[in-house]
């Protein structure tokens, strides 16, 4: 295998998680993107951000993306010599739209990119190895190959299963983060069996719902085992999701928040004082390369 002299650019979406009661199981990838560009260089490493989290992330071995090439140059067998390498982040920080998803699986699939040859890893082995690195495989599945995915972990195995679904897209973004890290340590070790049955119902009526049955997201929206949870976190994201609901808008917590995803359009006027708003699509191609 050899390391490719010229650039490679990789164009990754944001991700939604959980939808609702598909708690780190569900994911739709969504038309809003970030663009890295890495090339290989004679010596050191070189990173240039802009848009979001530019002047907040770490311009060294610790960015997440260059932690993720690492990890893939590791299963390549190769690495170039030094890094350049640029973002170009639109997906925000820290409010529940992939936006660590997005670096890692970015860092994985430019590095695949830059190493040339026979041996490259396969689509299963990238999606393996950001499952290892994120944690979990909700956000990382519909990065990785757009649309809706349903995953899961066979023992240590991660798996995933692809739909295509067009829906409209609202989202609601707070100018406040929220850590993924804080939102989990709110949930209990334990939850009441009715209400689990109760999401296990919500999640397969949602699955149905997105893909010809939309009349039907209202109610498969309804979740029980995580968003009260952690409503204390994010009040007013809360707020906006019980308004919203109480008009019949199929509204929920996307990811672990703080960001707001409403399954409709026409709703612009919900947008409270301060926030940003996005009318997106469902992305269904996943991560790709522009050389």
């Amino acid at each position: 295998m050899t390391v490719r002299t010229t650039p490679v650019t990789v164009r990754v979406p944001a991700t939604s998680a959980n939808l609702g009661p598909g708690f780190d199981a569900l994911g739709l990838a969504l038309d809003l993107y970030d663009e890295i560009t890495v090339e290989a260089a004679d010596s050191g490493l070189h990173i240039d951000v802009t848009g979001a989290g530019q002047g907040e992330v770490p311009l060294d071995e610790t960015h997440l993306v260059v932690r993720a090439m690492h990890a893939a140059f590791d299963l390549l067998g190769e690495r170039p010599v030094g890094l350049r390498l640029t973002c170009r982040n639109v997906v925000p920080h820290g409010r529940g739209l992939g936006s660590s998803a997005a670096a890692i699986v970015g860092g994985i699939v430019a590095a695949r990119a830059l190493v040339e040859g026979e041996d490259r890893l396969d689509d299963a082995a990238l999606f393996q190895l950001a499952t290892d690195l994120e944690g979990h495989p909700d956000n990382v599945a519909p990065a990785l190959f757009g649309g809706l995915t349903i995953s899961w972990v066979d023992g240590a195995a991660a798996a995933v299963e692809r739909l295509d679904c067009q829906v409209p897209v609202t989202v609601f973004v707070p100018p406040t983060a929220v850590s993924t890290a804080e939102a989990r340590g709110l949930l209990p070790e334990r939850v009441p069996h009715a209400d689990a049955v109760f999401n296990a119902g919500r999640s397969a009526l949602l699955v149905a719902a997105l893909l010809h049955a939309p009349h039907r997201l209202i109610s498969a929206t309804e979740d029980r085992l995580h968003q009260p949870y952690r409503s204390t976190a994010m009040p007013e994201s809360y707020r906006l999701v019980r308004s919203l609901r109480v008009e019949g808008v199929p509204a929920v917590i996307s990811g672990a928040g703080p960001t707001v995803l409403a399954f409709a359009r026409g709703i612009d006027d919900a947008l409270p004082a301060g926030w940003a708003l996005h009318h997106l699509d469902v992305d269904a191609e996943g991560a790709t390369v522009r050389c």
